[in-house]
């Protein structure tokens, strides 16, 4: 290591497993140290760059501490650094070849000798670890304690289905702005937002009152605008309206609904039997149908006529609806999904519609057909063996997430199904939710990435790190956070987990933003090569 970098102390013991604990100079403050600093330890081959998950003070002979010095600082100053000393613990995350400083970044598999020096992380050692932003590598914020980019890899990003979550106030819009922004900017995927508060779109109020640009105001007509609520929507420009019609309803979304609805155990039964009879018009035979009509029904069918006329009497709520037609074409939903599959963006606004029954059954029926569009475009792919043929990576935004991805729901619905099937289809999920705890631990499983903001409820915490590897000192830096503008990041699209001051959503922001080049083409054809491997390549596991 360099004589210019600042050394922090020595390892003194720990294990693989648990982490390691370093004693601290004596010159070391343990003030200065925090959880969620980021370290570099000199091993004899390797450097093991780690992060503190906890500052402790210790004592060489615990007798010191059973007769303290009472104010004498300089008794206080004669212990300190031989019989009193502050301590870290340390887990390492990654670690680099010291021969061989071009030789990529390793995965933990060993640890460093006793003894072996500590020193503070500086913006050479973070270069090497998170990258320079530009291209593909978007700053996502800056550790706390240091004025250096930290990247996370957006290519890797909308590979997989992501999460950001934080309890309300800690900037969970503004984290996802983010992230769309950065996806829009590297043009590494199409992006659909279900924007229930009209916040993503055009400008939006902050909390400290200003107002701050939207979607359609950095990308242009890169980004499309759809309402359900045209009246809402007057004096801004959209592009399109959507309505929905009643035969384009399925029971898929009738399950999605049993929370709002308040839809009994029955009722996803008597909807499959009104579906098995009368196919698309299911809902508006059901709504046409009368006393004698359902008594009917129930007698042929086998169902039961009350649990039959109370999910007509439920039902009835989606029928007031404005947007809902008794019949509708998908014309609208078709050029919504052409613009996506051409690689523009598209925000759907809900208006005046804030209440999440209209939300999950809107975002509900267009996923369903997005899906469909891009396994059948997938199916192709693989039959020509032409990666030109292979569908435009799609991230779609859902806020309210459990709502979509609840234990009950999340194994029926097509939400549930793209976060389990992951990149496989090219569509990807990007949840946002203030109670982690409510989705279901399968789907949070195979988040890739997770942007967590200050959560303070222990099931939500304990949710966060679902299907995490050494979480116990992560929880701990979780719990240390502000909460205002900063996040821990952790997962498939940055190489370690990291603690940064999210990056501020300002004009400074909105400069780097414009400053965007061209669309990138579709790549041209390769040359030929046996077929396994290359739909390997394509579809990878």
């Amino acid at each position: 290591m360099p004589p210019s970098r600042n050394r922090l102390g020595v390892v003194v013991s720990g294990s693989l497993i648990e982490g390691l604990t370093a004693r601290l100079d004596t010159h070391t403050s343990v003030e200065d140290m925090r959880v969620g600093k980021f370290v570099v330890i000199q091993g004899d081959r390797h450097a093991f760059f780690s992060m503190v998950t906890d500052v402790a003070l210790a004592a060489t002979n615990q007798e010191v501490l059973l007769d303290p010095p009472d104010g004498d600082r300089f008794i206080q100053e004669v212990l300190a650094g031989t019989a009193t000393y502050g301590a870290l613990e340390l887990m390492p995350r990654l670690m680099l070849p010291l021969e061989r400083s071009e030789q990529p970044l390793l995965p933990v598999k060993t640890i460093p000798r006793h003894f072996a020096p500590v020193y503070e992380a500086d913006a050479e050692d973070f270069g090497r670890v998170f990258g320079q932003a530009g291209g593909a590598l978007f700053e996502i914020g800056r550790p706390l304690d240091m004025d250096v980019p930290v990247c996370l890899n957006l290519e890797r990003l909308v590979e997989r289905s992501n999460g950001i979550f934080g309890k309300s106030g800690t900037g969970k819009s503004f984290l996802t702005r983010l992230l769309i922004c950065g996806t829009i900017h590297a043009d590494v995927a199409s992006n659909l937002i279900f924007d229930m508060h009209s916040e993503y779109g055009w400008g939006a109020p902050s909390e400290g009152g200003t107002f701050v640009k939207g979607l359609r105001q950095l990308f242009g007509s890169d980004v499309l605008v759809y309402t359900i609520d045209p009246e809402a929507s007057r004096g801004r420009a959209y592009d399109g309206d959507l309505v929905i019609g009643l035969d384009q309803i399925e029971v898929e979304d009738v399950i999605a609904l049993e929370e709002e609805l308040n839809l009994s155990s029955t009722a996803t039964e008597s909807s499959y039997l009104l579906f098995d009879r009368y196919k698309e018009g299911w809902l508006q035979a059901l709504l046409d149908m009368d006393s004698e009509a359902i008594r009917e029904f129930a007698e042929s069918s086998g169902a039961h006529a009350g649990a039959i006329s109370a999910l007509k009497r439920k039902l009835a709520r989606i029928a007031r609806l404005g947007f809902v037609h008794e019949q509708a074409d998908f014309s609208a939903v078709d050029r919504l999904i052409d613009a996506l599959a051409a690689g523009r963006h598209v925000v759907l606004e809900f208006g005046r519609h804030d209440s999440s029954l209209i939300y999950v059954l809107v975002a509900n029926i267009i996923t369903r057909r997005i899906h469909r569009r891009w396994v059948e475009q997938t199916n192709r792919a693989m039959q020509s063996q032409n990666p030109a043929d292979r569908p435009r990576p799609l991230m779609i935004t859902i806020e309210e997430a459990h709502k979509f991805l609840n234990p009950r729901t999340a194994r029926q619905t097509i939400f549930g199904t793209i976060a389990r099937e992951l990149r496989k289809y090219g569509v990807t999920l990007l949840v946002v939710d203030q109670r982690p705890s409510s989705i279901d631990p399968e789907v949070m499983s195979q988040l890739g990435t997770r942007v967590t903001a200050l959560l303070n409820d222990e099931r939500d915490i304990e949710a966060v790190f679902t299907g995490v590897s050494g979480s116990a000192g992560l929880r701990a830096v979780l719990a240390s956070l502000d909460s205002k503008q900063q996040a821990l990041v952790l997962g498939h699209a940055v190489p370690m987990p990291v603690v940064v001051k999210t990056r501020a959503y300002d004009t400074a922001f909105y400069a780097a933003m414009e400053r965007r080049g061209p669309r990138r083409a579709a790549p041209a054809p390769g040359p030929a090569r046996p077929a396994q491997e290359e739909i390997d390549e394509l579809f990878p596991d």
